[in-house]
């Protein structure tokens, strides 16, 4: 698998590169955003380490752009530590992030772990889950609404995939957590919270349904409300 590392320290990213081809991946590098995201756009990339502070094209923008045309899972590198920056970052679109400094086999188990939350394809396919005019089709990996297809990040994906295999169940923030970033992730109860507001962006755009219900002091569930 591809890891492109958009990274402006030259120490780090050939830190993370070296780790990364240890455990199996092959890693490129680039020293801005102009470069990184043109590798990032690379059709055999699998997964972007990107850090926020670099120059040419700044890092939120280079994830702007690739939101806007790609779910390659992004893992966001910033030097600020704070719970809104890393927020911020979530908000762009990002599936994970790092604070630096970092340990390089902290980054390579992110990686492992992202990439291992894609799931393998089951021999017979489960029929689509429709609820009013939103489609998800499980052998696809693929959402419609009102016939529309849908682009969503494989985080959001995976929320989605959660809360569809038992609409009407409510979920907790924990539950979430666990079963779209692994049981041992270690971040944010906002985390998931910033997900499910971009998810509402995308599939309850015309404003007149909502799908992803809010329960009050304990988590969210699939259903339709008009």
């Amino acid at each position: 698998m591809r890891i492109v590392i958009v990274e402006d320290d030259a120490v780090v990213a050939d830190t993370l590169r070296l780790y990364l081809q240890q455990a199996g991946y092959e890693a490129v590098t680039a020293r801005d955003g102009i470069k990184g995201l043109e590798l990032a756009r690379g059709v055999d990339t699998a997964l972007v380490i990107l850090d926020l502070m670099i120059p040419g094209i700044s890092g939120r923008e280079v994830c702007q752009r690739l939101r806007q045309e790609s779910t390659v899972p992004i893992i966001m590198l910033t030097a600020r530590a704070s719970e809104n920056d890393r927020v911020s970052g979530l908000e762009l679109g990002a599936d994970d992030y790092v604070p630096k400094p970092f340990r390089p086999r902290e980054v390579v188990a992110r990686v492992q772990a992202l990439l291992r939350r894609v799931p393998p394809r089951p021999a017979a396919p489960p029929p689509p889950v429709t609820i009013g005019e939103l489609e998800i089709n499980w052998w696809g990996r693929s959402v419609r609404l009102a016939g529309q297809p849908v682009s969503l990040t494989p985080t959001e994906f995976r929320l989605l995939e959660a809360l569809a295999a038992n609409p009407g169940r409510v979920f907790t923030r924990d539950e979430l957590l666990s079963r779209a970033f692994g049981p041992d992730f270690d971040g944010l109860d906002r985390t998931v919270d910033v997900h499910i507001t971009n998810l509402r962006r995308k599939i309850e755009r015309d404003g007149e349904h909502r799908y992803i219900i809010t329960v009050h002091g304990v988590g969210y569930r699939l259903g339709e409300q008009p």
